[in-house]
């Protein structure tokens, strides 16, 4: 019997139209760099966003580090903070109504993210998503030593609801280092959504439990 299920948010339940990955792209390009969106998508999507940096700008054998990629992540934030004063967000389709027949089978909805808690606070206030009315808890990396694909996010959500057995846990994403993450924190199932950030054959490399291309997908695979 499944007790929790973890979802991604960009990508996974919520559509910013890549907006974060836009402007991450932009400011590493503002710093010499020529990747592409498709680049910083395969190599940055889902994980904490100073590692993204760190590991897209690592492509090109980059010989500065931190200190490189601090000030490209400063540049970043203050970037990303001007784009969301007026972005418009909404839901995947069906993505409340999948929230609603989980809580009627008394299933946790957590919502994760490689996002910082402002960011994502801020994402959620967008929809008027509501703690303890839309989900259950809200978990972020900069709550956790260390982001994805470490399970210490989805160790964490376990602590919350005091659920001792990884196996009644689903993780969901739109990425393959959300799979990972759910591999690392041995979730009983894990799903690859295909409306964000990696096509059906990149997550098919992560090697997922199922692959879905709706959430509404979601109940059938585990009621």
């Amino acid at each position: 019997m499944i007790k929790l299920v973890v979802f991604d948010i960009a990508g996974t339940t919520v559509n910013e139209n890549n907006v974060v990955y836009k402007t991450l792209r932009k400011a590493i390009n503002k710093a010499g760099y020529n990747f592409s969106l498709e680049t910083v998508l395969e190599h940055g999507a889902g994980k904490e966003k100073h590692q993204a940096i760190k590991d897209i700008i690592a492509l090109e054998n980059n010989k500065n580090g931190d200190e490189e990629s601090l000030s490209i992540f400063n540049v970043f934030s203050n970037l990303l903070k001007m784009k969301y004063a007026d972005l418009k967000v909404r839901t995947y389709p069906n993505t409340e109504e999948v929230f609603e027949k989980l809580k009627e089978n008394d299933i946790k909805i957590v919502l994760n993210t490689g996002y910082d808690k402002k960011t994502a606070r801020s994402l959620l206030s967008k929809l008027k998503w509501e703690k303890g009315k839309h989900y259950d808890e809200l978990i972020t990396a900069s709550d956790v030593e260390n982001s994805r694909p470490a399970p210490d996010m989805i160790n964490l959500a376990m602590d919350f609801f005091d659920i001792k057995d990884s196996k009644k846990v689903v993780k969901v994403g739109d990425s393959i280092i959300d799979i990972e993450e759910g591999k690392a924190a041995n979730c009983g199932i894990t799903i690859g959504v295909t409306t964000g950030a990696h096509t059906k054959e990149q997550l098919q490399s992560a090697q997922p439990t199922y692959i879905i291309d709706n959430l509404s997908e979601l109940i059938q695979k585990i009621l």
